[in-house]
């Protein structure tokens, strides 16, 4: 179940044989799950020449159309960049993540985002991950194949499980990214009732920082049931303050 748990997810991959091979890769390292959002082709022959003997990763890889399909039971989700900066998300470098990989593996799914070819993850791809793995690189020249980051991170996760991982008594699991959304969603609904108006720059930016601000938290499923509770109690008292008005006369 534990290496079950950690899922390499490629979002967009252009060509066949980078899927391939980074289920070489994926095998290579002991890594079982692939899932593949919106690949333009597959299965492909020339994604079995590259797998090159891993044929069975790429038979039990999943194809789904929406990120979230692939990511909607995991309580942790990196997602890979060659920048070292991202506008309010935390970065790490690929070494520490591995080990929150296998750390938290204990606890259940986790998920490794890796962009399409031409412009990697998108914003909003990005935003549904809690941290971002930077792969140090040559400044003149950052941009790796991914299937070349795909074994230099399953490389650092085979490292970091050949230390005895325990999960901490008691520990309760990360909540999933579906429980997030609802969260973010009972959130968004308790703003509007309470007339909370966004106040950034643009105007535009209140939610998106909130969601960045909550994901870098990673909070357990007792934390986000907490809050849910909270938003909760504040919509009720609401109703309660919203009965005792006088009914309007005309």
């Amino acid at each position: 179940m534990y290496a079950e748990n950690i899922r390499f997810v490629l979002v967009g991959t252009q060509h066949p044989g980078n899927i391939g091979a980074v289920a070489r890769a994926m095998k290579n390292m002991g890594v079982e799950r692939l899932v593949l959002v919106r690949p333009r082709e597959f299965p492909h022959a020339e994604a079995t020449a590259r797998a090159s003997g891993a044929d069975d990763v790429l038979a039990a890889a999943q194809v789904v159309d929406t990120l979230d399909a692939a990511i909607g039971d995991c309580g942790l989700v990196i997602a890979t960049t060659a920048r070292e900066r991202e506008h309010n998300h935390r970065v790490i470098d690929v070494r520490d993540a591995a080990q929150r990989i296998a750390q938290e593996a204990v606890r259940g799914p986790v998920a490794v985002l890796f962009g399409g070819e031409r412009a990697g993850l998108s914003n909003e791809e990005i935003d549904a991950a809690h941290l971002l793995a930077r792969i140090p690189a040559n400044p003149a020249y950052t941009s790796l194949n991914i299937a070349m980051a795909a074994q230099l991170i399953a490389y650092e996760i085979y490292r970091a499980r050949g230390v005895q991982v325990l999960a901490a008594p008691g520990a309760v699991p990360l909540a999933t990214v579906t429980e997030m959304e609802r969260f973010f969603e009972h959130l968004d609904a308790v703003l509007a009732e309470v007339e909370f108006r966004d106040r950034t720059a643009s105007g535009t930016q209140l939610k998106q920082r909130l969601r960045r601000l909550f994901q870098r938290a990673e909070m357990d499923q007792n934390e986000v049931n907490i809050l849910r509770g909270v938003l909760a109690a504040v919509q009720g008292r609401r109703k309660v303050a919203g009965s005792k008005c006088p009914p309007r006369t005309s």
